[in-house]
């Protein structure tokens, strides 16, 4: 491990660029250079205010492969007055960590320059590399900046993290993968040396199926630039099928904002609502080959769990909601694994819209002026002289009753939004609430009348 921006990093990347894979030589030098990441990056955002001010305090990435994380941090030490050492949570051990934190330090005293430290692939240090790591963040030695595709919450030491800004980094939009690509086709340092025409359905498919990762696309993108023959007049054509072969995936018909899209998604849930879980599965697998964002399809499982399965089997919401936990957890390809079992278990669970149409009743009732005063029993009493003196008393708490029940007025109005279905689980809560309906019914015939004039 070594002082490797003791060098101007920009002749270190001249030095060997002729071998370097593409994805390594168009890494951005500038913030400028950085596509996508405008939530953290943008104009007046802390981190780009941070950067540019060189006050940046330790920080840990966080993101999915391919979206800059380990080109952020080499644009920070282009611009950063600090030396800058790099490490990885796979090649380094306790015996090396000690020794550059420990000539950080040194760094700090003597010269009184600081260090940043960049870690990738920080999540894969152990607990005892993290807690070497905690004393020289906390008075200063050295400002941290890791780099993980695994949740730091769950990976990294919450001592770590506490004294870390966390900055998570987005997959790229296809329309930002598409602009690199349009920029090392053009740039001397990426492939601006040969003649290429790139079509757009080629690009456009390149740029969907590397899910947001930009090393994967240029590394697509390289390949078939140079094992396509130029044609008779010296132009390397690639086409859509071109692509195909360089990144191994057929190309599926899915516009991802278009009609494609919206239909395939609509199929899905439809197939799902219709309790054919094969149909569904087919869909899955169509949008996520096509490139589709896994948390749209998780949060679309959670939306129909309550709307379309209900309490007819309410471990059908636990289940989405736990795949799309598991989609952010976990990341793709092995996300969709979590994604299937969602799909197949809400697509076979029994089926109720009932909760979800009586809230539709009860919204349009108070959306065209019905609404109901709170019953004074009700109310909040605050205290219990207040609560006397507004005649907010004759609350009866269900617990003191025989069954956890009493009959009461809860609102003033007899009408009925919830009506259970005979389906699974809601066959019980039906049975229950006919059970509490007689319950109310016998109360009331033993009250006494009203006195007269009442």
């Amino acid at each position: 491990m070594s002082d490797l921006f003791d060098q101007p990093p920009a002749e270190k990347a001249e030095s060997s660029s002729a071998h370097r894979p593409l994805a390594a030589r168009m890494r951005p030098r500038t913030l400028e250079d950085i596509v996508g990441q405008d939530h953290v990056l943008g104009l007046g955002k802390l981190l780009r205010r941070a950067i540019e001010a060189d006050r940046l305090s330790s920080i840990i990435l966080y993101g999915p492969p391919g979206c800059g994380k380990t080109s952020l941090a080499e644009v920070i030490a282009r611009t950063t007055r600090r030396a800058f050492d790099r490490t990885s949570g796979v090649l380094s051990n306790v015996a090396g960590l000690r020794q550059a934190l420990e000539a950080a330090k040194q760094r700090r005293l003597v010269a009184g320059r600081e260090t940043i430290l960049f870690i990738d692939e920080i999540h894969r240090f152990n607990k005892a590399q993290q807690d070497v790591l905690l004393p020289f963040v906390e008075e200063g030695a050295v400002t941290l900046i890791g780099a993980t595709t695994h949740n730091p919450f769950f990976f990294i030491n919450n001592p770590l993290t506490s004294r870390s800004k966390i900055f998570q980094l987005e997959p790229l939009s296809p329309e930002a993968v598409a602009r690199l690509m349009r920029r090392s086709i053009a740039s001397p340092e990426g492939l601006g040396h040969l003649k290429i025409a790139m079509d757009d359905a080629a690009s456009t498919h390149l740029a969907a199926v590397c899910e947001g990762d930009a090393r994967r696309a240029l590394n697509a993108l390289e390949i078939a630039a140079l094992t396509t023959p130029p044609g008779p007049d010296g132009v390397i054509h690639i086409t859509r099928a071109v692509t195909e072969e360089s990144i191994q995936k057929k190309a599926v018909v899915y516009d991802h904002d278009e009609d494609e899209h919206y239909d395939t998604i609509s199929a899905f849930i439809k197939s799902i609502r219709g309790s054919d879980p094969n149909a569904a599965l087919y869909w899955l697998a169509k949008m996520l080959y096509a490139g589709e964002d896994p948390r749209f399809v998780a949060r679309r499982l959670v939306i129909l769990a309550s709307e379309d399965v209900g309490n007819a089997d309410p471990r059908g919401l636990s289940v989405a909601v736990a795949a799309l936990e598991a989609v952010d957890f976990v990341g793709m390809p092995e996300a969709r694994i979590a994604l299937a079992q969602a799909t197949t278990y809400l697509a076979t669970a029994p089926k109720s819209n009932a909760a979800y149409m009586g809230l539709e009743a009860a919204t349009a009732d108070v959306k065209e002026g019905r609404t109901l005063p709170v019953p004074r029993h009700l109310r909040s009493t605050g205290s219990k002289r207040a609560a006397q003196a507004f005649g907010h008393v004759g609350y009866q708490y269900a617990h003191d009753f025989e069954g956890h029940f009493v009959d009461q007025e809860y609102v003033p109005t007899e009408k009925i939004y919830y009506v259970p279905s005979s389906q699974g689980y809601e066959e019980v809560i039906r049975q229950r609430i006919a059970h509490w309906d007689e319950l109310r019914k016998a109360a009331r015939r033993k009250k006494p009348p009203p006195a007269a004039g009442a």
